[in-house]
């Protein structure tokens, strides 16, 4: 089966109230560990890559292994660019292969955010590549305190679906990237809210260290895409640590940060509710 739209995946997953784990990886042993967690649950997968993963593996590069890898396999894979800021990094993302793209204008005014992201749906769409953009402003690393960014207001989802012609909406509900310093406070009720108002997937970004019964929640309202990168790092952290306590050789390193990843990967999987559902 191999690459598949994105937007198939997730109006597979909308219908199955399930979510889709979309894992945001810029070195080979995530991506081996990823695409083995992939294997071991049979799930479908999304293989992300953000424009601030450059300095680190060259989108240009990146991208040739990341379908390389999703091509050999025989269940659905999608090939994502996360939160590109400009057009431009769209059509460099759609020129290295990429199956669908994220625009990110969440940090402008709501006007702006809409014509931004217009361009990008209209220079896409006509060539099968199914976009997601942000309603409202998911917080910065650490940050999950709903008056340090903008929330979603359900009011406006519709109208900003409808006048951009998005596939996905990512919203913003009390989650945050990175590292929380205190448990989230997710708004189930906005996300309801915001489900009644639209008919596309919807989008839950800075998934790591959300609690797992809030996830379930989550999945249960209607979020289809589940975004994960914090806690592949971590674990990969912790894997790390322990081989330098042990003077493990750099061999050994590579394999336990491989099967450090693949499990929790495959942990968000079960958790998700997409084990079996390739």
């Amino acid at each position: 089966m191999a690459l598949v739209s994105l937007k198939d995946m997730l109006q597979k997953a909308d219908t199955g109230r399930y979510g889709v784990g979309n894992f945001d990886v810029f070195n080979v042993e995530q991506l081996i560990g990823v695409m083995q967690a992939q294997q071991e649950m049979r799930a479908p997968l999304i293989l992300a890559y953000g424009p601030p993963f450059e300095p680190y593996s060259p989108m240009r590069h990146f991208a040739r292994l990341l379908r390389s890898y999703a091509e050999e396999t025989d269940l659905p894979v999608a090939i994502h660019l996360d939160h590109a800021n400009t057009l431009d990094e769209v059509k460099q993302a759609v020129e290295a292969g990429f199956t669908s793209v994220m625009i990110d204008a969440s940090a402008l005014p709501y006007e702006e955010n809409i014509q931004k992201t217009r361009e990008v749906v209209a220079y896409c769409s006509p060539l099968g590549i199914p976009v997601e953009a942000e309603l409202g402003h998911v917080g910065a690393e650490g940050d999950s305190d709903p008056a340090a960014y903008g929330l979603t207001d359900p009011s406006l989802a519709g109208e900003f679906v409808e006048r951009t012609g998005i596939d996905a909406l990512a919203v913003a509900i009390g989650n945050a990237h990175g590292v929380y310093k205190e448990k989230p406070w997710i708004r189930f009720d906005l996300l309801a809210a915001v489900r009644r108002e639209v008919a596309v997937p919807l989008v839950l970004h800075g998934a790591s260290g959300i609690p797992d019964e809030d996830i379930r929640r989550c999945t249960e309202l209607g979020i289809s895409k589940i975004n994960i990168h914090t806690e592949l790092l971590q674990s990969a952290m912790e894997s790390i640590r322990r081989d330098i306590e042990a003077g493990s050789g750099y061999y050994d390193v590579f394999n336990h940060h491989v099967q450090a990843v693949r499990e929790r990967t495959a942990e968000k999987m079960r958790l998700f509710g997409s084990e079996g559902k390739a």
